[in-house]
């Protein structure tokens, strides 16, 4: 990314003073570090970027714009804001508009722990050929498979 680019987008991670205790136990990720580690990465050439909503919508705008590829959205509810699971199995809201010809597809979401999420907008893309992508968690590329902890995201609002 341009480095105006970054700069806007670090505009954007608010910083959270007094925030609760629970701010104090996540491992904190910046726009830059997160934009370094996807340029090191070598990306799939894939036909279009889906981001799962709300938590994939930054990266995967990220990596569409990285790629060059166009961006859809698609918005899978499985849990609260709290991290509680409030839809099980995990329920499909809104399907992307693919066209025909987007036959493979990189699907972006910022965590996966269960795979539930990931799993219910894989079968959702039906005969799609699917990589994921995420930025913690389990996927067929992971940004930081180093990090355990929660993570505090900048393009997050602290609850």
């Amino acid at each position: 990314m341009e480095r105006g680019v970054i700069a806007i987008l670090n505009l954007l991670s608010i910083e959270q003073t007094g925030a609760d205790d629970r701010m104090s136990d996540k491992t904190s990720l910046d726009f830059t570090t997160i934009s370094q580690r996807l340029k090191a990465l070598a990306l799939p050439d894939v036909d279009y970027v889906v981001g799962i909503a709300t938590g994939g919508i930054v990266p995967a705008a990220m990596v569409a714009h990285q790629l060059g590829k166009p961006l859809a959205l698609m918005r899978v509810q499985h849990r609260a804001d709290d991290n509680t699971p409030i839809y099980e199995p995990p329920l499909l809201t809104t399907f992307p508009s693919l066209p025909d010809e987007a036959l493979h597809i990189l699907l972006v979401d910022d965590v996966c722990v269960s795979g539930k999420t990931i799993e219910a907008a894989k079968q959702a893309l039906g005969d799609k050929r699917v990589t994921t992508l995420v930025m913690k968690g389990r996927g067929d590329y992971v940004l930081f498979p180093e990090v355990a902890a929660c993570v505090n995201w900048p393009w997050k609002l602290a609850l």
